[in-house]
């Protein structure tokens, strides 16, 4: 066993004892205690907390007894009051928006021997501990799985020892795990996103932002090192967040004559008037010898080289700490319900399984087969066999790279497949952060297909008077970080111009339109689709990339610029909290953005603790708000004295964030006060999050490969012409996978009137944010995660490159 593997350890144990009928409607017919177990590697991650609050409130909302287990694997071999407390609803309040670990983390070299595990079997036994639940990466799921293994005969030992008796050992006899991947490497095999990673990201790229404007001030290359030994996502995906010059990673050695390759880019970006070059090192990067590449290295070779003024910065630990992100909060809360769950329903053939998110839903997946395919990535490093090893990290991690590649080497004229096509590109809409990394992503995919891009400023008012120019791989340069919209975004929708629009499409020859924006898009893109009958040149290919903070476009889960307002609106909630750190007994009404889509108000919520969220999709009345008030009024008799209430701005054309105000201020008398603030715009501004970055531009370059397949498909006596509906699709996010979806088939759908979908996921969310608000309500896991088996992620070489991403 790797002596690495029982270093640290993080903490919480819960044992739920009778229950009759669970309340969440799945019915247990016996007593199930549980322990959570948190990372071992003296590590720790944003998010963690968000992971124990969610843990401990299930599992008290199930009928459990919650016990804290402090100082890692150390608490559990000393055992002792000190060391195993129990632990109150109120013990885990004000814990979301707090980064690391609040019940400590140690190093425990005894549990690493047989004799220290026997002890800590021991004390699990005397609370009647029979389950855990491990949050960490490969090492802490190992080593509890090998105390899985080893508990029966720990028991027998106990039992000769005249520790126990033989009735404990009947009583309990299994031992059950459940894991959480908790790693800000997201190194795990078997998952998309590890509890930490988005945080982390968000640390690096507010780090490379704040650096870019001072290397562009003085014409500066800055290396960057970001954390990574043994797995390159960070680097990878800040890269892509960033627009890098260069990235090097453990995955992608470069060949031999790569410094030279590397000076040759940043001396043409310096010469396109670029005044700036960042370079992003894994800190466990190599090259194709296995020898390190540090970056000490990288800036003696640019100086050298090129006599550019170089700068290194090495993040460091700055990488694990800070709040945690909307997307951690929320990705933690979700895998600890569904932790818990998993725990209830074990059996005695149940495996160790771990909880992880596939696309957008949780999955379970057997523990040991995730932990045998991360151990199979290193041993592919070890033997060279890097393309094995990136196929071995998962689609994920593979469309990144594939991406990078798309975007950062721009391929010589000669290189360029030969291309007469021209397509246009727009913003349609309200400006949500990410679409100028949409935008940038489609050109320069465009380009590298062999494409002419031609940019359509101000949407289809722009387009229909003609604001239309040809745009270069060089103009898009510095556009991921930039909020908002740069070719500039309206609302017009294009009905009552599309003679105007025909002319404009004719004179320019375009043969494909890419329209990013949210639901004035979609309407705008099926009023071109009618076109068709009476105007030939809409009869080209024509895509959707979904892109509002709103979140409300049919056929996606997820929209560009949506995880940026989340994180607006949860920064915005923590601090309006803290601000009444010194005043007693206090409740916050917040109105969020959205039109009639609840999803900023519920998932915001979710993220930020809110005891309610008012949304037009879940209908209230006079009686709901008094019984919120109510519950708000028991709350603040205990030891949590601050509330939070959150609205969309139009939930309720009656029930006005005024009307509630006044409503809790009056109810609330004599016990709390009230105070309300209205968001507004701040939720449309600022950089895009590392989420939106990132999948702004791999969502754009899919949909440009899906063009450029539809435009050789549908080319015809020397054009292009398209007038099926599977030419005329919205690229959206559904469950587990990127779709194209013909856009007439979405109508059924859409609810019009109120510019939603019909059928929304994260209506789901909303009873797990009641729960871990303390309110008595059922929930639904009829869609929770069963056990799956880890997919390997082999496909021909010759597949469909769209296909990849």
């Amino acid at each position: 066993m790797d002596e690495e593997l029982w270093i640290c350890h993080y903490v919480i144990a819960f044992i739920i004892h009778s229950i009759s009928a669970r309340p969440y409607e799945v019915h247990l017919e016996k007593s199930v205690p549980v322990l959570i177990l948190f990372s071992p590697l003296f590590f720790y991650w944003p998010g963690m907390n968000a992971a124990v609050r969610a843990v401990v409130r299930m599992g008290i909302y199930v009928g459990a007894k919650v016990y804290f287990i402090r100082e890692g694997y150390q608490g559990m071999v000393d055992g002792g009051e000190e060391n195993i407390k129990e632990a109150s609803w109120e013990s885990v309040s004000s814990m979301l928006q707090m980064g690391g670990t609040v019940i400590g983390s140690a190093r425990c070299k005894e549990f690493r021997s047989h004799e220290g595990r026997l002890k800590a079997a021991h004390n699990l036994v005397q609370r009647g501990i029979t389950n855990l639940c491990v949050i960490g990466g490969d090492g802490s799921l190992t080593g509890a799985n090998l105390f899985r293994e080893e508990w029966s005969g720990l028991l027998e030992e106990l039992v000769q020892q005249g520790l126990i008796d033989e009735d404990a050992v009947q009583k309990y006899s299994a031992l059950h795990i459940v894991g959480m991947v908790g790693s800000i490497d997201n190194d795990f095999c078997g998952t998309d996103m590890t509890i930490g990673t988005d945080s982390a990201l968000h640390r690096i790229i507010e780090v490379v932002d704040a650096i870019m404007t001072t290397a562009q001030s003085h014409q500066r290359t800055f290396v960057l090192e970001v954390m990574g030994r043994h797995c390159g996502y960070l680097a990878l995906v800040s890269a892509l967040a960033c627009g890098a010059d260069w990235v090097l990673i453990p995955e992608m050695p470069p060949e031999d004559g790569w410094e030279e390759k590397m000076c040759q880019k940043l001396s043409a970006n310096r010469a396109g008037m670029k005044r700036l070059n960042i370079i992003i090192v894994a800190e466990g990067a190599i090259d194709c010898n296995n020898k390190p590449i540090t970056t000490d290295h990288v800036k003696d070779l640019v100086v050298r080289c090129l006599g550019f003024d170089t700068r290194v910065t090495i993040l460091g630990h700055v990488q694990r700490g800070g709040t945690p992100s909307a997307f951690d909060r929320i990705l933690a809360s979700r895998m600890g319900v569904e932790a818990v769950i998993a725990l209830l329903e074990t059996t005695a053939n149940t495996p160790a399984c771990v909880v992880s998110l596939c696309g957008n839903q949780a999955v379970r997946l057997p523990l040991m087969e995730c932990v045998q395919m991360t151990q199979e990535v290193q041993k592919a490093m070890d033997e060279k066999k890097f393309e094995e090893a990136v196929k071995l990290r998962g689609r994920s991690f593979e469309n990144n790279l594939k991406t990078y590649k798309l975007l950062a080497h721009r391929k010589l004229e000669s290189e360029l497949p030969h291309s007469n096509f021209n397509i246009a590109v727009l913003n349609v809409g309200a400006p949500a952060a990410g679409m100028n990394a949409a935008v940038r992503s489609a050109v320069r995919v465009g380009i590298s297909e062999g494409h002419k891009m031609f940019a359509v400023n101000d949407g289809f008012e722009g387009f229909y008077k003609g604001q239309i120019k040809e745009i270069k791989w060089a103009d898009v340069g510095g556009w991921t970080g930039q909020g908002g919209s740069l070719l500039g975004t309206k609302r017009t929708l294009p009905a009552k111009y599309v003679e105007k629009i025909a002319e404009q499409m004719r004179a320019h020859n375009i043969n494909a339109l890419l329209v990013i924006g949210g639901f004035e898009a979609y309407l705008g893109l099926m009023e071109l689709l009618e076109a068709r009958g009476k105007y030939d040149e809409f009869c080209v290919p024509m895509v959707m990339v979904p892109a509002t903070v709103s979140n409300n476009v049919p056929g996606s889960d997820l929209s560009i610029g949506a995880d940026t307002a989340l994180n607006a609106i949860t920064d915005t909630c923590d601090r309006i909290k803290q601000s009444a750190s010194g005043t007693k007994r206090r409740v916050f009404i917040i109105e969020t953005m959205g039109g009639y889509c609840g999803y900023l108000a519920s998932v915001g919520g979710l993220a930020a603790g809110a005891d309610a969220a008012y949304i037009y999709e879940e209908p209230f009345d006079i009686r709901d708000l008094q019984s919120n008030v109510e519950h708000l009024t028991e709350k603040m008799k205990g030891a949590i004295q601050r509330g939070l209430v959150l609205r969309n701005e139009n939930s309720n054309e009656n029930y006005t964030t005024d009307f509630i105000y006044q409503l809790y201020s009056e109810e609330g008398r004599g016990v709390f006060d009230c105070r309300k603030n209205v968001l507004g715009h701040m939720q449309q501004g600022g950089a895009p999050s590392p989420f939106d970055r990132n999948f702004g531009t791999k969502i754009s370059a899919k949909a440009m490969l899906w063009l450029t397949k539809k435009m050789n498909e549908t080319f015809r006596q020397g054009r292009v012409f398209a007038n099926t509906e599977d030419t005329c699709c919205l690229l959206g996010m559904r469950r587990r996978a990127l779709v194209f979806q013909p856009v007439v088939q979405l109508k059924d759908e859409t609810d019009f009137v109120h510019r939603i979908p019909k059928e929304q996921w994260w209506l789901k969310l909303r009873p797990l944010m009641k729960i871990l608000a303390k309110y008595k309500t059922s929930y639904d896991v009829s869609d929770s995660g069963q056990l799956e088996h880890v997919v390997r992620n082999i496909r021909p070489k010759e597949s469909d490159p769209s296909g990849a991403m």
